[in-house]
């Protein structure tokens, strides 16, 4: 009888760690997920930060030619702001695929904590059976 309740009860512990463990890693991924969309934001001011000082030299040189900004030159300086666009969204859409990963994850973090806790529950209840159904074999005979 004793094996069954110490069976029980570790079981249970086991399941209760399982839930515990499950929803620490999610919570782990969606720190990440934060941490991503930071990150994103801060590639994207770098990138135009970058593309600001790019245009700023571009203007410069222009200025610097004697010539308008016009023809050629503005052409120049439209395609740098339309590339840093661009770029700025594949930043944007990265950064949102890898979150979208760290939600995934996070669900898929708990899901697995809630099915092993669920086998815990199964095993110790399974345990207390197993123990009724051998002391009612003894008692029969």
């Amino acid at each position: 009888m004793l094996d069954a309740i110490l069976g029980y009860k570790g079981n249970m512990a086991s399941a209760k760690a399982a839930r515990q463990v499950g929803e620490y890693n999610a919570v782990v991924a969606e720190n990440e997920k934060v941490l991503l969309q930071r990150a994103t934001r801060q590639k994207e001011a770098n990138l135009r930060k970058s593309a600001e000082r790019l245009q700023a030299t571009q203007r410069v040189a222009t200025a610097k030619s004697g010539i308008q900004m016009s023809g050629s030159a503005l052409e120049a300086l439209k395609d740098t702001f339309l590339n840093t666009e661009l770029d700025a969204i594949g930043i944007r859409y990265a950064g949102s695929i890898e979150e979208a990963a760290k939600i995934n994850e996070a669900a898929m973090a708990r899901t697995t904590g809630r099915a092993q806790s669920a086998q815990y529950k199964t095993a110790a209840y399974r345990t207390v059976l197993q123990s009724g159904e051998k002391m009612a074999k003894v008692m029969m005979g």
